[in-house]
């Protein structure tokens, strides 16, 4: 294990995190917000007087080959690293009094789960409201992907990283340098900020709430910066872009640089998109024909409503426009079962993924058509390719550790007095990185009533839920600390 290079990576990345809080801080200079500025330049201190004592320290510090068990390691620190130092700003500038709800809070953002304890969001100044919406943006594409692709001359073969972060069974890498590949996702990403920003200001936001909203949209994050969420603004070319780019973010971003390359064959043929356009499609009608003549009086609404929700789900954003608790029961349940799928592999969104969702439908119709025809070979195609049986156990090997999470999680929950409902979607809600569930933690309630330690519970599901659950949970097991 390289803990010296380890510790070097995690210095700068913490310098990434400081350069970060630098621009809010700037923003609460722009807004006069002189705890929040105390805040921001403290904990600016902090973080550069580490980075650059650990830099300097392991300076001589030859790079060397990362294994897969420093990837796996250096993953979740990193994660937990950046969250401990992106709390900061909460807690010191006194907009967060708790701890435990500075971290839950800032782990929320990273996670892009948009889980809240913040019971009256205005009341915070801009700009902490401005650097909570910005994990979101951060977390979005991954801390260490940011760090592999602005800072190549740690020198660190960022591969083995890829593959411990990077939502999904497996990665479809653009180019042969996985350095190039992360800066490729990046410029991707921040064309759709600057994009949907622009489109949000055309439809009357100003520019902090088309940053901070499209920020959680990009990132299927959820954090707004209204009460009431995106529902605020009552707008329906509002909720239009925000519903396109919610579905756009969940998509994988290979494909986007596919379809910016002209490569549009390996994008009409991918399985895994036409499920997941097909599952929101058929969701939004079926809730839409729900909510028609039973909530809205007519179908734009009806529509307009259903899509918007179905698409928050689906991709794990958490953004809301509508009390859904409210809406006929066919309706919640289907809301219900969306919190299983997620976003496709390699998008920001959290979730079991909808790759994961197909090879196991898939799987399941083999195992009948081995009952009817013992010795058959029959095998698994997701866009044109077999799917190999390692593969196949992957899956289904995660998705049994993800039910076994969310049902531990549940019962932790429960011990704090809550109902199933609130009990089980809350762990769903976490696990997935969605943000909202139903009950008590419903789209018009929070996280702010749970006890201290229920909080750290939910604040460990969501980071391993959004590192794909083996990354941590592997270094729990004995073997992977035998050389």
């Amino acid at each position: 294990m390289h803990y010296k290079l380890i510790i070097k990576t995690i210095a700068a990345l913490q310098l990434v995190i400081a350069f970060f809080h630098l621009i809010c801080a700037g923003v609460a200079f722009h807004y006069d917000e002189t705890e929040a500025l105390r805040g921001f330049i403290f904990s600016i201190s902090l973080l550069v007087g580490f980075g650059v004592f650990f830099l300097i320290l392991y300076r001589n510090t030859k790079p060397e080959g990362v294994s897969t068990k420093d990837g796996f390691v250096l993953v979740t620190l990193s994660w937990l690293a950046a969250s401990l130092g992106g709390s900061l700003p909460f807690y010191i500038s006194g907009a967060i009094p708790s701890y435990t709800d500075a971290f839950f809070e800032t782990i929320s953002g990273f996670s892009t789960t948009g889980a809240s304890i913040l019971t009256n969001i205005e009341a915070l100044p801009m700009s902490i409201l401005f650097w909570r919406s910005l994990s979101h943006w951060l977390g979005g594409m991954g801390i260490v992907v940011l760090a592999v692709a602005i800072l190549p001359l740690l020198g660190i073969g960022g591969m083995q990283l890829i593959k411990a972060e990077a939502p999904g069974p497996s990665v479809d890498k653009i180019t042969p340098r996985i350095t190039e590949t992360a800066k490729y996702l990046w410029y991707i990403y921040v064309l759709f900020t600057v994009l949907q920003t622009a489109l949000l200001m055309l439809g009357g936001m100003n520019l902090f709430d088309a940053l901070t909203h499209t920020f959680g949209t990009v990132a299927t994050g959820g954090f707004s910066t209204k009460n009431t969420s995106v529902a605020h603004f009552d707008s329906a070319y509002i909720d239009c872009v925000v519903t396109i780019f919610m579905v756009l973010a969940g998509v994988n971003f290979v494909l986007h640089f596919k379809l910016l390359t002209g490569r549009l064959k390996s994008i009409v043929i991918n399985s895994e998109l036409k499920a997941y356009l097909a599952i929101i499609f058929l969701a939004t009608l079926f809730v839409a024909y729900t909510l028609h003549g039973n909530v809205y009086t007519n179908a734009a609404d009806s529509f307009r409503y259903a899509a918007f929700q179905v698409a928050s789900f689906t991709t794990t954003t958490g953004y809301a426009t509508a009390d859904y608790e409210q809406w006929p029961y066919f309706a919640q349940i289907i809301l219900f079962m969306l919190m299983f799928v997620g976003g496709c592999a390699g998008s920001t969104g959290g979730g079991i993924k909808v790759i994961r969702i197909v090879t196991l439908l898939k799987q399941g119709i083999n195992e009948m058509k081995y009952l009817v025809h013992p010795r058959g070979i029959f095998v698994i195609k997701l866009s044109g390719h077999t799917v190999k049986k390692d593969i196949v156990y992957a899956v289904s090997g995660f998705f049994f550790l993800y039910i076994f999470l969310v049902l531990t999680v549940t019962m932790i929950v429960a011990t704090s007095g809550s109902d199933i409902s609130t009990s089980f979607t809350t762990a769903l809600a976490t696990v997935g990185n969605i943000g909202p569930g139903f009950g008590m933690v419903g789209p018009t309630e929070n996280y702010a009533f749970f006890p201290a330690y229920v909080k750290w519970v939910l604040s460990a599901a969501m980071i391993i839920g959004r590192l794909e659950i083996y990354t941590i949970l592997v270094l729990f097991t004995p073997m992977f600390w035998k050389k």
